[in-house]
């Protein structure tokens, strides 16, 4: 039977190709401001452990269990990525969960619409003055769907920014770079470094370095300190947002 002779190989010593560039994360002309809400824009006033602490009530477990204190670290870590996953930590049983995290949602909307939302100081004013700057503007949380419209709404800023999204819209929340990338498809720009975020915790410092944001901006008016939001990686650290159009100033101009 004839043998096949091998297929010829280029020579060791051949040029190889050059890998196609890729394009470095740096600052480019911003276009597009993604601010996270709770932390960031807003003060949040303990209301999530409130209504944490009613949601498990309704599954069994009391304020003064002894493993209360274990569930509240493990849902303020958890939550940062959303409250699903929050109370997918703690409840094994993922139809429990599912229901201890409507039990949630309905109680925090509730205490939403009963005490309303407070913006951080100077937030209003520094999203409108991006704005003003020429970005577009994107408010993300982990908060579900109806409580992310409740808050906007409590805050009259449902009309300030071009798109808010939370989880349930682009699949993930932080520390992944879901919401970002959405963000960027939906509003029809083109280059992922002209994107600013600004988030108060590692994760959304996370999920901008993810993402390849242009400028990712950590701010210290909400969980984690100077210390933290750098070592996670964050381009600059502010005291709160509103420091940050400064910044995007100096980059458009």
């Amino acid at each position: 039977m004839p043998q096949h002779a091998p297929a010829p190989t280029a020579p060791t010593d051949a040029p190889r190709p050059e890998p196609a560039a890729r394009p470095s994360r740096g600052p480019t002309r911003p276009s597009l401001a993604v601010v996270d809400m709770s932390g960031t824009s807003i003060v949040e006033s303990g209301l999530q452990d409130r209504a944490f602490a009613r949601a498990l009530a309704e599954h069994g477990v009391a304020e003064d269990d002894p493993r209360m204190p274990e569930f509240q670290a493990a849902f303020r870590l958890h939550r940062r990525t959303s409250r699903t996953a929050a109370f997918r930590a703690i409840i094994p049983d993922r139809v429990e969960a599912a229901e201890a995290t409507k039990a949630f949602e309905r109680h925090l909307d509730a205490l939403v619409a009963e005490h309303g939302a407070t913006p951080q100081p100077g937030a209003s004013e520094a999203l409108q003055a991006l704005r003003d700057q020429g970005l577009a503007l994107c408010l993300t949380t982990g908060y579900a769907r109806h409580t992310q419209n409740t808050l906007l709404d409590s805050l009259g800023w449902m009309g300030l920014a071009d798109l808010s999204l939370c989880p349930d819209d682009a699949g993930r929340g932080v520390p992944y770079p879901d919401m970002i990338l959405t963000a960027l498809l939906a509003l029809d720009l083109d280059d992922v470094r002209s994107v600013v975020t600004v988030g108060d915790t590692t994760a959304d410092v996370q999920a901008g370095l993810r993402a390849g944001a242009g400028l990712v901006v950590g701010v210290l008016s909400g969980e984690d300190d100077e210390a933290t939001l750098r070592g996670a990686g964050a381009d600059a650290v502010v005291p709160g947002l509103a420091d940050v159009p400064p910044l995007v100033a100096g980059l458009s101009a």
